[in-house]
């Protein structure tokens, strides 16, 4: 298995932390899908994956649709997705994903994060290289009728997949489930989709993520500490939604 799989075994399926965060986040990623691509489900491939992904984290019905008619509101200020790219300490890279209506404050809470951790926040490009831009989804296996794992890579790569494994997801009541992760290029995003959907598999989110593509740095357990408290300070942020770095992960 790839680079990909450790990478999601390291998030541990995580996204991001407890749940009211993880709808307010949900829900701004709806109302730039709908401020994108429209509000009609069957015409914007990103807000149906972003639905599929909100009913999985058990978001109430009203929260989504108030998301959807958010982004209608002639009021309603405009979020925008940018990146912020730095270095921890230890010279860790760091890649910082936000959505924010106001770039003046994000850019300055994230900037005293990394200065309180010892970082520094960098220009555009500083870091970026380091890491790949690509789609994941992940979709349900079915416990009757396992789905075969081999046949289904076979098809995908067709469509631009480029790994795909299954997992075991324990959630927070310790009920296991087997999903299958797709991975592929961030351009094949609607392909895959598309492949998905017309098979008629569950699917559970679908999204895209930074994988590092360079050698991985090993820290030393104080040092991680460290770093994982600038990673805390900005994943408890609420104009951020994903934080990507070079750090390796923890020895088992």
């Amino acid at each position: 298995m790839g680079r990909a799989f450790e990478f999601r075994k390291e998030r541990k399926m995580k996204r991001w932390g407890h749940m009211a965060k993880t709808f307010t986040k949900l829900g701004k990623e709806i109302t730039i899908a709908v401020k994108q691509g429209g509000a009609e489900v069957t015409g914007n491939p990103r807000l149906r994956a972003l639905i599929a992904e909100a009913k999985s984290e058990q978001m109430p019905k009203e929260n989504i649709e108030r998301a959807i008619k958010k982004a209608t509101e002639a009021k309603t200020g405009d979020f925008k997705e940018l990146v912020y790219e730095g270095f921890g300490p230890f010279g860790i890279a760091v890649l910082v994903e936000a959505a924010t209506d106001n770039n003046t404050r994000t850019v300055a809470n994230v900037r005293s994060y990394f200065t309180k951790c010892g970082g520094t926040l960098q220009t555009s490009g500083s870091v970026a290289f380091m890491f790949d831009h690509k789609c994941v989804f992940r979709i349900k296996d079915n416990p009757a009728a396992p789905i075969d794992l081999e046949e289904l890579e076979l098809d995908l790569i067709d469509f631009g997949a480029e790994e795909v494994f299954k997992q075991e997801v324990e959630d927070e009541d310790e009920n296991v489930t087997v999903e299958i992760t797709i991975y592929g290029d961030y351009s094949a995003y609607g392909q895959i989709q598309k492949y998905i959907e017309e098979k008629g598999y569950e699917l559970i989110s679908g999204g895209f993520e930074q994988i590092p593509n360079t050698d991985l740095k090993e820290v030393n357990a104080e040092q991680r500490a460290t770093i994982e408290k600038l990673i805390g300070l900005l994943e408890d942020d609420e104009d951020v939604t994903n934080v990507y770095t070079t750090m390796a992960p923890e020895a088992e």
